[in-house]
């Protein structure tokens, strides 16, 4: 078949314009800066949330934490895994030693952690977050109510301190 004028002059018109090939170079270097950017920042550490109402004691500690459930407590509200169970006032005001809601509230947190592994028997993990400022009594009754719940490895969060530091206070 033969091609017409106007056909021919198309023809050597989308040879000269042909697409351009794929760059690869700069593919690689965005791909070497992401997974760069993804080693960096994917350590290892634990960090426990930061809250401006708690003010941690400071300790040596050389433990790094461990994920596992979280109470909060300060001067005004108990908190677990970021819901507020209680306040401190009607903690302190009850005469019972054992917290309903907190024991609530674990009781439903070892449901849903059998739930995710049925055969695990071991006891169960807590980190109290405390201020430093709490009352004692309020931090016994936390305490009871977990060894109550069977929660019986307890941490207490503190903040590192360095050893220059601690040498002179």
């Amino acid at each position: 078949m033969k091609l017409s004028v106007r056909a021919k002059r198309m023809e050597r018109h989308h040879k000269r314009h042909s697409k351009g090939g794929l760059n690869l170079v700069s593919l690689m270097d965005i791909f070497t800066i992401l997974v760069f950017f993804l080693l960096v920042n994917s350590s290892t550490v634990e960090q426990l949330p930061s809250t401006k109402t708690i003010e941690l004691p400071k300790s040596t500690s050389e433990k790094i934490p461990e994920e596992t459930l979280l109470i909060m407590v300060n001067n005004d509200n108990l908190i677990v895994q970021g819901r507020k169970i209680s306040d401190a006032k009607t903690i302190m005001a009850s005469k019972s030693n054992i917290i309903q809601s907190l024991k609530k509230e674990l009781e439903f947190q070892t449901a849903q952690r059998l739930a995710i592994n049925p055969s695990q028997t071991d006891s169960g993990e807590v980190t109290i977050m405390g201020d430093r400022e709490i009352p004692y009594k309020l931090l016994k009754r936390i305490l009871y109510t977990l060894s109550e719940s069977n929660y019986k490895d307890i941490s207490l969060a503190v903040v590192r301190q360095t050893k220059d530091k601690a040498a002179t206070e």
